[in-house]
This record gives C-alpha cells, sequence and structure tokens, in this order.
C-alpha cells in the first residue's frame, strides 16, 4: 500500500527566519472534537506559536484555532494552550536543552499525517541576530541568480 503524503494544514513562515534550527521533533496534540472540524477546514494560525515544558509535560501556545462553523456551545477557548504528545525520553531531554543551552522550542507545521492524525512539527532552535538574517538572506539571492543564470545559459 503506497504511503499517502502528509496534508498541511499551517505552516510557520517566519520561524525559519527567526531561527537555527538544530532539531526536529513531531508531537502529537491533544484537541477537542470542534477543533479537529475546524482543522479539517483549514483554519489554524501558528505564526506566533511556541512550546513551553511544565511539570513533565509539553504546552503549545499562541496558537490560533478558528471556532467550528457549527460548533455552537461546544466551541472552546480559539486561543487555549494545548497539551502536546511526546514520549518521556524526549521531554526529559527538550527540558534540559532549553533550561541550559537557552533554546527556544517554536511550532514549524501542523499537518495531517498519514493515518489522519494531527500532528505538530516542533523546531528546536535558537535566535539569530540581525546580521545572521541579513546574511541568509543574501545567500538565499545569489542562489536565485546562480540558478537563473544557469537556466537562461541552458536554453
Amino acid at each position: 500500500m503506497p504511503k499517502r503524503e502528509k496534508k498541511l494544514i499551517a505552516k510557520n513562515r517566519t520561524a525559519r527566519h527567526e531561527y537555527e534550527i538544530l532539531e526536529t521533533y513531531e508531537a502529537g496534540i491533544v484537541l477537542t472534537g470542534t477543533e479537529v472540524k475546524s482543522v479539517r477546514e483549514r483554519a489554524a494560525q501558528i505564526t506566533d506559536a511556541f512550546c513551553i515544558v511544565r511539570g513533565g509535560e509539553v504546552w503549545l501556545l499562541n496558537t490560533h484555532i478558528h471556532p467550528y462553523s457549527h460548533g455552537s456551545v461546544w466551541n472552546v477557548d480559539p486561543d487555549r494552550r494545548r497539551k502536546l504528545l511526546l514520549h518521556r525520553r524526549q521531554i526529559d531531554t527538550l527540558e534540559g536543552k532549553l533550561r541550559n543551552k537557552g533554546l527556544s522550542l517554536v511550532a514549524l507545521e501542523i499537518y495531517f499525517d498519514d493515518h489522519n492524525r494531527v500532528k505538530v512539527l516542533l523546531g528546536l532552535g535558537r535566535g539569530k541576530k540581525l546580521y545572521d538574517k541579513r546574511a541568509d538572506l543574501k545567500k538565499r539571492q545569489v542562489d536565485r541568480d546562480v540558478q537563473r543564470a544557469l537556466k537562461e545559459r541552458s536554453r
């Protein structure tokens, strides 16, 4: 049986610009029924989303999942903090890295995996300085110019 690809719901485009991503983790997310239905309508936003570790649990903050259109009283607060599902060993290593090395845990993507479960791709990253952002932008521009020149030459 061929493996289906993931269906992207929301992507944090600024995260890779603001942070140097060192490691990525895939985590499940605890949602209510109306939140899942809303996510199926692609109604989620994670532009400022980040994670914290409190009491041996990982929590996702600043994620906005719009209220379900037919949810009525069953809709929950769209900006509530949501629990993430990771293995105990992963949580312990993340907690140690976040505490000691001054790293941040940011949400990069929310998507449906091949079993139609909602997953969050987390990135463990270090904040970039302004000159790092400029250097990345310059490198991307140079690469784009090189590709354009190669394409023109091959015609």
